[in-house]
Parts: structure tokens; C-alpha cells; sequence
């Protein structure tokens, strides 16, 4: 070693010729002292590291693999509204000609609600009770995000409600 060349061992600086100088720790000057103490954290960081990354992956995952169940629900309401006024437009026309009264022909609002959901893509049940034709529908959203944790689809249901009215633009009686 070159003469003045300082060289650290076991905590301590050394000169070339084996001299001890000061220990490393007695050094003067905060920096010395504290500056380095989060240099031998020995690996206990990289735990936390691994947990706050999964935990932050995971809310990731609710934020967008949830915003996309939301707007698969918005779309199923949308189909199953919209399957539902397609059936309650299955009026008994001979009825409301002789007594102006609105019937529905519940077989008929049934298969036209279904063709309504096929033409759409959509599967989903249709049920009338009285004037009212109610469809639900349940589909299911893959997800991006969640799949590392295991969660593979969202199902999401909606449902729609119709019943055949009179008038445009107001509700007549």
C-alpha cells in the first residue's frame, strides 16, 4: 500500500503500515456517525418493500378491475332495460281495439325480450307477472389487476323492469 493510503477493517481505519487511527464511530461530526446507518439495514427493508408493493398492486387492482365491474353493470342495466321495454311492447292488440285496455301477451314478451338479448350478445332471464316484463341479466367481467391474487372475473347482475303505457309524451290513462 501506498504510504498515507488508509484502508477500513472491522470498523476501523487502518494506515498502510497497520497503525490504528481513530475508530470509524468516534469520527468527528454527526454525518459520520448516523449517516450511515440505514446502509446496514441487513435486508429488514426489502420485506416491506415486497408487502407495500403487493398491497399498492392490490388497490391498483380494485381501482381498475372494479371501475370495469362498474361499467359491465352500467351495460347489463342498460341491455336488461331495454330487453324489458322490448317486451312490454307484446300488447294483445284485439283486446286494446274492442276496450282500450293494455294486456300483454306474456309468451309473446317473453320471446321478444329473448331476441332482443341475443341480438345484443346478452343471455338473462325474462319473467312477467301481470303487465310487467323484468329481465336480469348476469355477466361476468375478467380481470387485469386481481388475477395475481387470485381473483380471476367479477359477475355483475342487472336488471330491468317495463310495462306498456299509453301516450308520447305524457302517461294517459
Amino acid at each position: 500500500m501506498a504510504r498515507g493510503h488508509r484502508q477500513r477493517r472491522r470498523g476501523r481505519v487502518v494506515t498502510g503500515r497497520g497503525r490504528r487511527v481513530r475508530p470509524v464511530w468516534r469520527r468527528t461530526g454527526w454525518r459520520t456517525r448516523w449517516g450511515g446507518w440505514w446502509r446496514a439495514d441487513e435486508g429488514r427493508a426489502t420485506a416491506f418493500v415486497v408487502v407495500l408493493t403487493v398491497a399498492i398492486l392490490a388497490l391498483a387492482g380494485l381501482t381498475l378491475d372494479g371501475g370495469l365491474a362498474l361499467a359491465t353493470k352500467v351495460k347489463a342495466n342498460g341491455e336488461a332495460e331495454a330487453a324489458a321495454r322490448a317486451g312490454a311492447q307484446a300488447i294483445d292488440l284485439s283486446a286494446y281495439r274492442s276496450t282500450g285496455t293494455l294486456h300483454l301477451v306474456p309468451a309473446q314478451a317473453v320471446t321478444d325480450a329473448q331476441s332482443y338479448l341475443a341480438t345484443v350478445g346478452a343471455s338473462g332471464t325474462v319473467t312477467v307477472s301481470g303487465d310487467t316484463v323484468t329481465v336480469t341479466i348476469t355477466a361476468t367481467q375478467g380481470t387485469q389487476l386481481l388475477g395475481m391474487v387470485g381473483i380471476s372475473s367479477l359477475t355483475v347482475h342487472g336488471t330491468g323492469s317495463a310495462h306498456p303505457q299509453r301516450g308520447v309524451v305524457n302517461v294517459e290513462p
